[in-house]
C-alpha cells in the first residue's frame, strides 16, 4: 500500500511517500520538495554486536548525475569515490539522528540516501534528512523520536526557509538546524557576522518549521509505522560495580582532580584500568568489556560532578577560562606564508600558498560546474594524538573540519578585484587536545596576514562545551578533547569582533534549550575576543606586500576580437609566450589578461609582448621581438607574432658591431623601436632604447648632483 503525507514549508510542497520503494528494507521513503526527489532506507542488523563500544550507524548519501540530466565526468562515465560535498551532505544527516537510539541499542544500522532528482534549485541535503528521520520513524529500528532538518537564509532582514539555490547567493546567512519537537540537536553554517541575536532568532524561526515536518512523519507513523524492535536491556551485576569502584574509584577522583598534561592523564588512566582489570580477571573472565565501561563511567560522572558542583575542570581552569595562547608567523621560509598557532596542547601549523587562475579549484556535481579561488585543506595525522596510523586520503572527520573552517574565512577574503589570486590554506594538525578546526581558523587567518592578503579583518573561533543534569547544567569555553568526549556538546563559533562567520553544533543528549543557546552563543563571543586579542598582539594587520616566492600578477585588457591573435592557431602563440618569457597567462572571455610571472620583470615583457600582438605597428612603438636569424648586416626579429623586422648590424648597440653574433644569438628575447615602415618592411633599432635608458640614467645622475 502506497501512502502519501505532504506539508507546506516555504511555500513549496514537502511530500514524504511509503509504500513503493525498496520494501525489503527495514523503512524506506522517497522524499519530494519542488521536483528534487531523495529515496532513502535504513536497513539494521538483526543481531546486537556486542564487541563495539560504539553505536554502528554508517550513512551513505549519493548525488547521482542523472538526477540532475547529467553525465558523470572522467573514462568510465560512472560515479566514484564520494565528493566532498556527499560527505557534509551526509554528515548532516548523521549527526542529529546519532543521539536518538537507546544506549542499549548497539545493532548495525546503515542509512543510505540516494538523489533521484534535483531540480537545479532545493539542496536535496535537508530533504534526505529528512528521509532518514522518516524511514527510521516507521520502521521497527528503535529510534527515540523523529527530527526535522531545514535551511535558513535571510535576504534584507527576512528570514528564508528552505532558500533556493539562487536565494542562497543573495543570503547574508545560511544555516541548516535539526532538531527535535522541543529542541535543537545540529546547527551547522555561515553568515556575514551575524549578531549572536541573528542566530538565536534564525533558529528560532527554523523550529517552527521543523515542529510541521515533525508533525507530517506523526501522521506517516500513525498510518504504517511498525512495531519498534525489543531492545534488551543489560542487566547490572551490583557487584561487579561495587568491586570496579573499590578498586578504582579513589584513584580516579585523585586523577581528574590533578591538573595534568593530556599524556600523563591517559598514562594514569590506563594504568588504573589495566590494574583492575588483572586484579578482576579471575573473579570475571567473561566481563572485560562491563569492567571497561565501568571504569569509563567512574570517569565521566567524577568529571562532570566537579564542574557541576565546584565549577572546576580537568586542567584546573574555571568555565570561561581559556587555555594558553601562543601564536608565531613567518616560520617556514620557503612558502608564501605560514603561522603557528598553540591553544594548550591543540596546535595547528598552517601555510598559505597564492596562485593565479589556473589553480582554482573545479566544483563539479548536480549543479552547475563552478570555481573556487579560495579554498582550506585540513589534516589531521595520527601523531597528533600520539598514536601510530594510516597515511591515505582525507576522512569524513577531516573534510567537515576543513569545511567548517574554509566558512569561518571565506568572507574576510578580498574580492578578485581587488586580490586576483587564488588563495589556498593548508593545516596540519601537530598537537590535538581539542578543538582544532577552531585552531586552525586562528591560525589561517594569521596565516593570510603573513601573506599580505588584504583581509578585511581578523577572524578568531572557539569550542564551546556542556555538562547538563536534569535542570542543572554548566557551558564551558575553549573545551578539552575529554570534555568534548565526556561532555553533552560540541559547539564551535568562528566570527570577527564585529559578529560571527561560521557555527557548528553537536550535541548527546536529546536536545538542548535556547536558554542554554543563548548562554553558549554569549560565552563564545567573549571567548572570542579574548583570542583576537592575543592573536594581534602577534599581527594585527596584513603585511604590505607578498611573499617574493609568490606569482607577480599583472594584468592588461584587450579587445576580446584580439584574443585569437593572442592564442594563435592550436594555442601556439601563447604558449610560446609563457615558454619564452616563463609565465603563465590567463585569459578572460571579456579581454582580460592576467599574467603570472616569478619574476616580475618577465611578467613585465610579457605583457609588452602581448600588447605588440594586439597593437597595430606603430613608428616610435617598443615592442619585445624574438630574433629568429642571425645575417652578416644584422638581425631578423619578430617583434609580433608572424611580423619580422630587420635589426640592422648598425642598430644593435650604442659602441660598433662587427660581427652580430657577438652580441645576439637566435631564440634571444630583446627589446626593440620601430623605426620605419616601408612597402610592408619593417626597420628596428636596439641602438635606440640603449640612447634612451643611457640620456635618462645621465638625466638622473645630474639630479642627484645638484641636490647633494
Amino acid at each position: 500500500m502506497i501512502i502519501t503525507k505532504e506539508v507546506e514549508i516555504g511555500g513549496k510542497k514537502l511530500s514524504i511517500e511509503t509504500g513503493r520503494f525498496a520494501k525489503q528494507s527495514n523503512g524506506a521513503v522517497m522524499v519530494s520538495y519542488g521536483d528534487t526527489m531523495v529515496l532513502v532506507t535504513v536497513v539494521a542488523s538483526k543481531k546486537t554486536n556486542t564487541t563495539l563500544d560504539y553505536f554502528p550507524l554508517s550513512v551513505e548519501y549519493k548525488e547521482r548525475y542523472f538526477a540532475a540530466g547529467k553525465f558523470p565526468g572522467g573514462f568510465i562515465k560512472r560515479e566514484g569515490r564520494p565528493t566532498e560535498k556527499e560527505i557534509l551532505s551526509g554528515r548532516l544527516i548523521d549527526r542529529p539522528i546519532r543521539p536518538l537510539f537507546p544506549s542499549e541499542y548497539n545493532n548495525d544500522t546503515q542509512i543510505a540516501a540516494f538523489v533521484y532528482s534535483f531540480d537545479g534549485e532545493n539542496d536535496p541535503d535537508v530533504i534526505a534528512a529528512v528521509g532518514a528521520s522518516a524511514a527510521l520513524a516507521i520502521s521497527d529500528i528503535p529510534f527515540l523520536e523523529p527530527i526535522g532538518e531545514v535551511r535558513v537564509g535571510r535576504i534584507n532582514g527576512e528570514f528564508i526557509v528552505n532558500p533556493t539555490v539562487s536565494q542562497i547567493k543573495e543570503s547574508d546567512l545560511e544555516l541548516t538546524i535539526a532538531g527535535t519537537e522541543t529542541s535543537i540537536m545540529m546547527v551547522e553554517g555561515e553568515s556575514l557576522e551575524a549578531s549572536e541575536d541573528d542566530i538565536l532568532n534564525a533558529l528560532k524561526f527554523a523550529h517552527v518549521e521543523i515542529v510541521k515536518i515533525i508533525d507530517l512523519q506523526k501522521e506517516l507513523v500513525a498510518a504504517c509505522g511498525l512495531p519498534k524492535m525489543v531492545v534488551e536491556t543489560k542487566l547490572i551485576n551490583q557487584e561487579l560495580v561495587n568491586e570496579v569502584n573499590a578498586l578504582a574509584y579513589d584513584k580516579y577522583k585523585e586523577v581528574v582532580y590533578s591538573v595534568l598534561t593530556k599524556e600523563v592523564r591517559y598514562a594514569k588512566n590506563d594504568a588504573i584500568n589495566a590494574e583492575a582489570l588483572e586484579a578482576l580477571a579471575e573473579k570475571y573472565p567473561e566481563d572485560e568489556t562491563d569492567i571497561k565501561n565501568i571504569l569509563h563511567d567512574i570517569e565521566k560522572d567524577l568529571m562532570r560532578k566537579r564542574i557541576l558542583e565546584e565549577g572546576v575542570r580537568l586542567d584546573g581552569r574555571n568555565l570561561t577560562e581559556i587555555r594558553q595562547i601562543t601564536s608565531e608567523v613567518g616560520i617556514i621560509p620557503r612558502t608564501h606564508a605560514s603561522a603557528l598557532f598553540t591553544r594548550g596542547e591543540t596546535q595547528s601549523l598552517t601555510t598559505v600558498t597564492l596562485g593565479t587562475a589556473k589553480d582554482e579549484q573545479i566544483v563539479d556535481g548536480l549543479g552547475e560546474e563552478n570555481k573556487k579561488a579560495f579554498y582550506l585543506h585540513y589534516n589531521f595525522p595520527p601523531f597528533s594524538v600520539g598514536e601510530t596510523g594510516r597515511y591515505g586520503g582525507q576522512g569524513r572527520r577531516e573534510i567537515g573540519h576543513g569545511n567548517l573552517a574554509e566558512r569561518a574565512l571565506k568572507f574576510v577574503v578580498p574580492s578578485k578585484e581587488n586580490f586576483p589570486y587564488t588563495i589556498r590554506i593548508n593545516s596540519d594538525i601537530l598537537e590535538s587536545n581539542g578543538s582544532s578546526s577552531m585552531a586552525t581558523v586562528c591560525a589561517g587567518s594569521l596565516a593570510m596576514m603573513d601573506a599580505g592578503i588584504p583581509v578585511k579583518k581578523a577572524i578568531s573561533g572557539i569550542a564551546m562545551g556542556l555538562v547538563k543534569e536534569g535542570e542543572k547544567f554548566a557551558v564551558l569555553s575553549d573545551i578539552l578533547g575529554n570534555e568534548d568526549h565526556l561532555g553533552d556538546m560540541d559547539f564551535k563559533v568562528a566570527g570577527s569582533v564585529e559578529g560571527i562567520t561560521a557555527i557548528q553544533m553537536d550535541i548527546k543528549i536529546q536536545g538542548i534549550s535556547f536558554e542554554i543557546m543563548e548562554k553558549a552563543l554569549a560565552q563564545a563571543k567573549d571567548g572570542r575576543m579574548h583570542i583576537l586579542g592575543k592573536m594581534n598582539e602577534t599581527l594585527a594587520a596584513a603585511r604590505e606586500s607578498i611573499s617574493p616566492y609568490a606569482p607577480s600578477l599583472i594584468f592588461i585588457q584587450i579587445n576580446p576580437e584580439k584574443i585569437g591573435a593572442v592564442i594563435g592557431q592550436g594555442g601556439k602563440i601563447i604558449q610560446g609566450i609563457q615558454r619564452d618569457f616563463n609565465v603563465e597567462i590567463n585569459i578572460e572571455e571579456d579581454g582580460k589578461v592576467a599574467i603570472a610571472g616569478v619574476n616580475i620583470d618577465d611578467a613585465r615583457r610579457a605583457k609588452d609582448y602581448i600588447k605588440g600582438i594586439v597593437t597595430d605597428p606603430e613608428i616610435g612603438m617598443e615592442y619585445v621581438g624574438k630574433v629568429i636569424k642571425i645575417a652578416d648586416f644584422g638581425a631578423f626579429v619578430e617583434f609580433i607574432p608572424g611580423v619580422q623586422g630587420l635589426l640592422h648590424i648598425s642598430q644593435i648597440a650604442l659602441e660598433r658591431v662587427n660581427k652580430v653574433s657577438d652580441f645576439l644569438k637566435e631564440g634571444d628575447i630583446i627589446p626593440v623601436k620601430l623605426l620605419k615602415m616601408e612597402n610592408g618592411k619593417y626597420s628596428l633599432s636596439r641602438k635606440a632604447l640603449l640612447e634612451d635608458q643611457k640620456a635618462t640614467e645621465k638625466k638622473e645622475n645630474i639630479s642627484e648632483i645638484k641636490e647633494i
